[in-house]
């Protein structure tokens, strides 16, 4: 794997996440929601939203129900604790980047 590769894939983790996020913020807004709603709400395919629903699901930040999917009760608690976890990674960015630069110790 090359240097180049390592870093598309970290992107595209990233970016995987952010669709995560947003699939799970438009169930809570619209909920319960089922997957064609979802796509013309978000303006993605069904595949990719029906991929971020099951992992939503197997989570446990969202319920699958007859009428759609809907938020669990565990999501407000991983709501609460999202901005920290951002924080961390953040944290883990600018680490990197001073190791990166020489700015850190080793």
């Amino acid at each position: 794997m090359s240097g180049a590769s390592m870093l598309e894939k970290a992107v595209g983790e990233l970016e995987l996440l952010r669709r995560h996020m947003r699939t799970l913020n438009a169930v809570r807004e619209f909920q319960p929601v089922g997957i064609i709603r979802l796509s013309e709400i978000m303006g993605l395919p069904k595949h990719e939203v029906r991929y971020s629903l099951r992992l939503l699901e197997r989570e446990g930040l969202i319920v699958a129900t007859a009428e759609g999917a809907t938020e669990s009760p565990a999501c407000a608690g991983f709501m609460a604790s999202l901005p920290g976890r951002l924080d961390e990674v953040s944290r883990e960015i600018e680490a990197l980047r001073a190791e990166i630069s020489g700015d850190a110790n080793i």
